[in-house]
């Protein structure tokens, strides 16, 4: 034991002095207090542990003195100087101070018995402790490190396997519970006004109240924490169930720590309202739409590109709900929701998917639109009408992520993975539709006073979606961007045709001249293996995606290199697809089909059309030969350019925008469109037209 815990570390508190405990246990010394804490006192909950923290090659580092955070390893000296970040990125720092290690420390010790783990936990606490404000940095970062100290608890104090138990020394557990204890105080004094850090700050402040009742401020702690967490739920949660920071990463990190919360009271008898449970749903029904088929999430606005399938399935046993058990299980259990496609007409995000698939279909297709505003705090990105495409089992079109916080470096990488020029979306002018100016820290924060940083410093595009349409043949979005960077407005329709290929139209539409740049995004898997071809139009091959355009002589494509980033502090190589155009209006179409094990025969071409006025317009001809069969398609959408009616070919057509199916020889044998629209021949002869709602 005085190997593990030298004397200095060891003096006992006298327990007459320990106020801090409720009178039963006030006057219980060291060994006895530790004695209890190893009963069972009827206290439930399970120590979450983050896989990717605590990763065996990063506790053997730790373990002589090498800490891995983000990427990023630095040697630190013993003893560890505390205050000082090695790092230019002080998210290196935070996650120093917020100790996930510790928990993985605990684990360790679990699966070895090796004293080593224990005197290494041991010597981080007693080393933070002794130099270490509670507050140091932000209150969330307080937050997190009460939480992974009593999770690390959960396997230093409690009996371990085979009844061993670890060598926790009793005058340093006080002093744990005393440092745990002013931290909690300090939270309950200084929680973050609003948003994700109050979500888990709250979590950090219930949960000490639930391991710890035989403190006297227990009981005031889950009580506080209880009704501010529901007064945190009804501030954040737009009416459409998305947090209002609107990154679906942060969606479900704050909707983690909630529901946290909400079974840490139910599996040790505290009761919540049930306004709690019915907007913890609502925010479960965004999860469970948002969730790709492989169960991944796409990554807009900050955060990482990962799944919350146990997430789902913890909720589906609560609520006993066959939906979330579906999505959670990869339909391999569970009863598929109802909706196919969802629109979150809050936040601003629609998803389209071709099926729910059962068992982990290889070949479902899911699509998610931001047709939305930028999101409280300052995590949006500038990526109005973004997408992310996934589809044969695998991110298509991507959104390229955070990468970093920081800005230190030649190249600023946080203002470049936040610009619209990163997304797959429309840049003007090279510019992002949001101002983002460098500005001086006036205050410390967790930046220094005087540093420079990026601030939002001007108001977000406005958006609007224009249409939208649920069919079982056709799924359409339409939606548009206008900045207050530029005068240029920018329509964006996706057309979802037979659940099997994607139209992408945007046009863009402005008094003056602009140089515009559309960009699709794809993923890592495209960066060896894409070729650009320009035969009859234009068509892009890439792993399991063929996207072709139409040549336009004003008009130049190109694949270019670029980055994307699926966790924070990692950045890898990925090709974008960008097509360039100078002047004041500017039409730009693609179509993309994913495809399974053979790349489709794809060609995309422009046909002239003419309204009623004689102004003249384009559709697109799209010929697909795929799967042993060849389809020629059309497509035409009016562009805002309303007329009475449209010329195509030898048909006259009144509405919006229509897609039709020819054979070989041009004779129309399907045609799809929205309610009241109609084509007719030459004659006067009408085609029908299917409008239908999704099955």
């Amino acid at each position: 034991m005085s190997a593990l815990f030298p004397a200095a570390h060891r003096l006992a508190a006298e327990p007459e002095s320990d106020a801090l405990f409720l009178p039963e246990w006030c006057g219980l010394d060291d060994a006895a207090l530790l004695a209890h804490y190893r009963s069972d006192r009827g206290v439930v909950f399970d120590a979450i542990v983050d896989p990717e923290e605590v990763l065996p090659k990063r506790l053997e580092g730790l373990m002589h003195g090498r800490f891995e955070f983000n990427g990023e390893t630095h040697s630190l000296g013993d003893p560890i100087d505390w205050l000082q970040n090695p790092s230019a990125d002080i998210e290196w720092h935070i996650l120093l101070h917020k100790f996930y290690y510790a928990a993985g420390l605990s684990q360790a010790w679990q699966r070895s018995a090796d004293l080593r783990y224990v005197r290494r936990w041991a010597e981080l606490i007693d080393g933070w402790m002794r130099v270490t404000p509670p507050g140091f940095i932000a209150a969330d970062v307080t937050g997190r490190r009460v939480q992974n100290w009593i999770y690390s608890l959960q396997g230093l104090v409690l009996p371990g396997m085979d009844g061993r138990e670890a060598p926790v020394d009793p005058a340093f557990f006080r002093r744990l519970l005393q440092s745990i204890h002013a931290q909690v105080e300090f939270l309950c004094a200084n929680l973050t006004p609003k948003r994700n850090h109050r979500t888990l700050e709250l979590l950090a402040v219930f949960l000490a109240g639930v391991v710890f009742p035989e403190f006297a401020r227990a009981q005031h702690w889950r009580s506080f924490a209880l009704r501010e967490t529901l007064v945190n739920i009804h501030a954040d949660l737009l009416p459409d169930g998305v947090h209002c920071e609107l990154s679906t990463d942060y969606h479900h990190l704050a909707l983690r720590n909630w529901f946290q919360v909400r079974t840490l009271a139910a599996r040790n008898g505290h009761g919540v309202p049930a306004a709690m449970d019915e907007a913890l749903l609502r925010a479960f029904d965004f999860s469970v739409h948002v969730h790709q088929p492989d169960g991944s999430a796409p990554s807009f606005s900050d955060g990482d590109a990962r799944g919350y399938r146990a997430l789902l399935r913890q909720a589906a046993h609560l609520y006993r709900r066959p939906d979330l058990l579906f999505v959670a299980t990869g339909g391999a259990d569970g009863v598929a929701p109802l909706q196919r496609n969802a629109h979150f007409s809050n936040s601003g995000y629609h998803v389209l998917r071709s099926e729910w698939p059962a068992n982990g279909s290889a070949e479902a297709q899911h699509l998610m639109f931001d047709c939305g505003p930028l999101g409280e705090g300052n995590h949006g990105h500038f990526d109005a009408l973004s997408f992310e495409l996934f589809a044969f089992g695998r991110p298509l079109v991507v959104d390229p992520g955070r990468y970093t916080y920081s800005e230190a470096g030649e190249t600023n990488w946080r203002v470049h993975f936040r610009s619209t020029a990163a997304h797959s979306t429309v840049c003007v002018d090279g510019r992002s539709q949001t101002r983002y100016s460098p500005r001086a820290i006036k205050e410390p924060s967790r930046h220094a006073q005087g540093a420079v940083r990026h601030k939002i410093s001007g108001p977000p595009p406005d958006t609007l979606l224009i249409e939208t349409h649920d069919g079982g043949s056709l799924d359409l979005l339409h939606g548009r961007c206008s900045s207050h960077e530029y005068d240029a407005v920018h329509d964006r329709c996706i057309a979802f045709i037979d659940r099997r290929y994607w139209i992408v139209s945007d046009w863009l539409r402005a008094p003056g001249e602009h140089d515009y740049v559309v960009s699709f995004q794809l993923g890592t898997a495209a960066a060896s293996a894409s070729s650009l071809h320009r035969a009859a139009g234009l068509r892009l091959d890439s792993p399991h995606l063929s996207i072709a355009l139409p040549a336009r002589p004003d008009q130049r494509t190109e694949l270019a290199g670029a980055w994307v980033s699926a966790r924070y502090g990692h950045k890898d190589a990925a090709p974008v697809l960008r097509t360039h155009a100078r002047g004041r209006d500017a039409d730009f179409d693609a179509v993309l089909v994913p495809w399974g094990c053979e790349a489709p025969d794809l060609q995309v071409e422009d046909r002239v059309v003419r309204s009623g006025e004689g102004l003249a317009g384009h559709a697109l001809r799209i010929r697909l030969a795929q799967d042993g069969q060849t389809l020629h398609d059309g497509w035409f959408h009016d562009r805002g350019v309303h007329s009475e009616t449209w010329l195509i070919g030898t048909h006259v057509f009144k509405g919006r925008w229509i897609h039709w199916r020819e054979t070989a020889d041009g004779r129309i044998v399907r045609a799809l469109s929205h309610a009241g629209a109609t084509l007719r021949d030459l004659n006067g002869q009408a085609v029908a037209v299917e409008i239908g709602e999704a099955p």
